[in-house]
């Protein structure tokens, strides 16, 4: 296959081109800063900067968009909010104008999400179809699902990727996570009770891949292990494999003077389960946290 991505030399993006290139495609990197991506990603990827001077993507057999402004990096001001929509909405709309526009569109455009869609939904299992708590997270996912499905027809399928915690050796919000624990400062952050789903960096590829090659799969699709654990449980096994201590709890009020309206990404969660995935037949090497945890840690 050609394939066209954004966010390549993400940590996402890293691993899928990676295995996509010894898998024998031809890939395609959109990148603001060429330079540290033909380093990251290789001779092998031929790279645009800019999709202005682009009328299609005739060529093209997929499209996987996973471009988007972290959204954990920084306290939620009005111009951040605006800058994370904005990196996430409006490549969202460009790629699915470019694909309307082709005499032979890409037959599938898989483009993120997150699970981050359903708001804080507390104790209640999040399937595909549950309806979402209608914060910013929503608003701010809704809107670029949206945008993707823009681009559906009878020759391009559109697959959505709302995607939980990436567990991966390097970098993601694990990273963020382990510095405290090193330092013997780890703990639940509020309650505990809060939900993490989660999913193993190779599950996340593997999915991605599941979903680009299976010709009958469109829609939502929630990109997690089938078993999300609590705050105060991930926080315990972390603890346990890094061999420190784990009881340091971080108060609720505490969160939300340091994040502001950002604190809901550690005090909400949700209780998310990959139930269309595991309807199609995708199967998970990394169903169950403390031996995903360990995978990641040991490398």
């Amino acid at each position: 296959m050609k394939i066209l991505i954004t966010g390549a030399s993400g940590l996402i993006g890293r691993r899928l081109t990676e295995t996509l290139l010894s898998q024998s495609h031809q890939v395609t990197a959109l990148t603001r800063a060429p330079e540290r991506a033909a380093k990251l990603l290789g001779p092998q990827v031929q790279l645009w900067n800019t999709l202005a001077d682009k009328t299609s993507l005739d060529g093209f057999d997929a499209v996987i968009n996973l471009a988007g402004e972290p959204i954990a990096d920084k306290r939620w001001t009005k111009d951040q909010k605006q800058k994370l929509c904005d990196s996430r909405w409006q490549l969202t709309e460009k790629l699915a104008a470019l694909i309307n526009a082709s005499t032979n569109p890409p037959s599938v455009f898989i483009s993120g999400s997150a699970v981050g869609y359903y708001g804080d939904q507390g104790q209640a299992v999040v399937a595909e179809d549950e309806p979402p708590n209608k914060q910013f997270t929503w608003q701010l996912c809704a809107r670029w699902e949206a945008l993707a499905l823009a681009a559906e027809s009878e020759r391009t399928r559109v697959c959505l990727l709302r995607t939980g915690v990436v567990l991966s050796q390097k970098g993601g919000a694990l990273s963020k996570m382990v510095l405290p624990f090193r330092a013997g400062l780890g703990g639940p952050f509020g309650d505990g009770q809060q939900y993490m789903p989660w999913i193993h960096i190779d599950d996340m590829v593997n999915a991605i891949l599941f979903l680009l090659n299976h010709e009958t799969l469109n829609g939502a699709f929630n990109l997690v292990s089938p078993y999300p654990v609590r705050n105060d449980q991930f926080s315990a096994l972390l603890g346990e494999i890094l061999h420190r201590p784990s009881f340091m709890r971080v108060p609720a009020s505490v969160v939300r003077l340091l994040m502001g309206e950002s604190a809901i990404l550690v005090l909400g969660g949700q209780r998310a389960i990959p139930q269309r995935l595991e309807d199609a037949g995708f199967e998970f090497r990394y169903t169950e946290l403390k031996p995903a945890l360990e995978d990641v840690l040991e490398k």
